[in-house]
């Protein structure tokens, strides 16, 4: 995720924070300090710290669920609504996603717990719920802060801890993509009473809104692609004509082919027209800043881009741009040649495709020539 800074790596799992995380920070410190001065102001910095400690102990939750299952997660982002943990892949039985939505609540269950045996018979009801105001106890603030946080996820608003549950439910008598497009209506439905209800009462309420609707937007559509993925070959929906570079082309050939075509992804071919990298547009302006026009467009190419074989199902395609974080796939044939290319645009376009026509269309009859077998 853009503009989010590098914290350390922990289990394997990078932990990132967002750039407006330090801004509600900031605006912690303003407010606390106009109602105690300093002293006020760092224990609620101090305070607000202690809480995404507590997030990021919630999505360890999820993570060790998700390894149990043999899913890798690459990094966590924290934002000032909370945490993301990115999945590798998603769970593939609603058993598991079960598993790994509850996870989190359980370990905000837990530390409350911990922190109620601390504190004992001083935790008051008023305590807990007076969770904004500094002058309660530190300790009993967190508690309730904790409980907040279990009974927040758990409400059924996808992607939401509480919606991968009801879809988790869901999927047990309905199919993953039906369950998701129910659950995704829901969490779209609850985004606008945040919203609604942000407008008179906590103007985060509304930036909590915007996410929840358009994260289970995104979600209902990355499960409607890997639906139609399984029956689906790279071979129909590759793109086949694009503009490459030989290995001697120069960054001065390379921007006049970004300024004469739409492609932002250059792939680089040897004599043989073996795949060899990818020179993208961001590098591509790098390069050409700390070097010039005349040096090699190779020093701008990324040579961690996956390939595969134009007879493989778009699924793999999908989840090694997926697991390499790559803007495309090189598409090969049996001798290694470049003959395709496998981009989060082509995939944008398939989807339009399959909408616009009739179900049991053949992506193969829109190039011509033989028909393919993979249908949509």
């Amino acid at each position: 995720m853009g503009w989010s800074l590098n914290l350390g790596t922990i289990a394997g799992t990078t932990v990132r924070v967002h750039l407006t995380f330090l801004l509600l920070l900031i605006w912690i410190w303003l407010s606390y300090y106009q109602i105690g001065g300093a002293p006020a102001a760092w224990e609620g910095v101090a305070f607000v710290i202690a809480v995404f400690a507590c997030v990021v102990l919630h999505e360890f939750g999820h993570i060790a669920a998700a390894r149990y299952f043999g899913i890798k997660t690459p990094d966590i982002t924290l934002l000032p609504i909370g945490g993301v943990a990115r999945l590798e892949r998603m769970p593939e039985e609603p058993g598991q996603e079960f598993v790994i939505a509850i996870a989190g609540p359980l370990v905000n269950v837990v530390i409350a717990a911990l922190i109620f045996a601390v504190l004992g018979s001083s935790a008051s009801v008023d305590q807990l719920a007076a969770i904004e105001d500094p002058r309660m106890s530190f300790l009993a603030r967190l508690a309730g802060t904790n409980v907040f946080l279990v009974l927040f996820n758990i409400i059924p608003a996808f992607p939401m801890d509480g919606g991968r549950i009801l879809r988790a439910a869901l999927a047990a008598r309905l199919s993953w993509s039906r369950a998701t497009q129910i659950a995704a209506t829901i969490g779209q439905g609850l985004a606008f009473v945040f919203a609604f209800i942000g407008l008179f009462y906590n103007p985060l309420l509304i930036f909590v809104g915007v996410f929840v609707y358009l994260a289970a937007a995104a979600e209902a559509q990355n499960v409607q692609i890997r639906e139609v993925a399984t029956s689906v070959l790279v071979d129909d929906v590759m793109i086949t004509e694009f503009a490459r570079l030989e290995q001697s082309a120069t960054l001065d050939e390379a921007i006049e082919m970004l300024l004469a075509t739409t492609q932002h992804e250059f792939p680089v071919v040897d004599a043989a027209g073996r795949f060899e990298g990818l020179v993208m547009r961001d590098d591509m302006i790098r390069i050409l800043k700390e070097k010039g026009p005349a040096a090699p467009a190779a020093s701008a190419m990324r040579t961690d881009i996956p390939k595969i074989h134009h007879r493989k199902r778009l699924e793999e395609s999908l989840r090694l741009m997926q697991q390499a974080n790559v803007p495309a796939v090189a598409v090969v044939d049996n001798a290694e040649r470049l003959v395709g290319l496998m981009t989060h645009e082509t995939i944008g376009e398939m989807l339009m495709v399959r909408a616009a026509v009739a179900e049991g269309f053949r992506f193969g009859h829109l190039r011509g020539g033989k028909p393919r077998s993979a249908r949509i």
